[in-house]
């Protein structure tokens, strides 16, 4: 089955970048202390973007958002076109992993983050990672 009209103008207007959940969790890791670039690669030739990344601690951390991830909370089946998007779905959670793997082998973190959390529970997760990882590679 086709997807309507209605449904794929609706799915355009959803945002990718500086939605909601990233800029509260931006907000409060800014406030504590923490600085970092928006929506970077952490690797060279590797077309895929952090939505937050702290370079010298090599930390990626990424929004997903349920619907488009796979959430294992929130996640739903539309049952319109539901191959398609089972296919779509599956693929992101496939492309995630993979990345995930990707940045462990060149010695990155990837941290991921469902925008139902709590963003100030996560940028505290965030924040004790990107310190122990500092810690760690500070010779002083």
């Amino acid at each position: 089955m086709e997807t309507t009209p209605e449904t794929r103008a609706r799915m355009s207007r959803q945002k990718s970048r500086n939605t909601e959940v990233e800029i509260a969790l931006r907000r409060a890791l800014h406030a504590a202390g923490l600085r970092y670039r928006v929506h970077r690669k952490p690797l060279k030739g590797v077309r895929r973007e952090a939505d937050v990344l702290f370079g010298p601690a090599k930390v990626a951390v990424f929004v997903d958002g349920c619907f488009w991830h796979g959430c294992p909370e929130h996640a739903t089946w539309p049952k319109t076109n539901a191959d398609f998007w089972r296919t779509k779905i599956e693929g992101n959670r496939r492309r995630d992993m993979d990345t995930d793997e990707r940045l462990e082998s060149a010695g990155w973190l990837s941290v991921r983050i469902w925008e139902h959390e709590d963003p100030v529970k996560a940028a505290a997760r965030v924040t004790a990672l990107v310190r122990a990882r500092r810690a760690r590679s500070d010779p002083g």
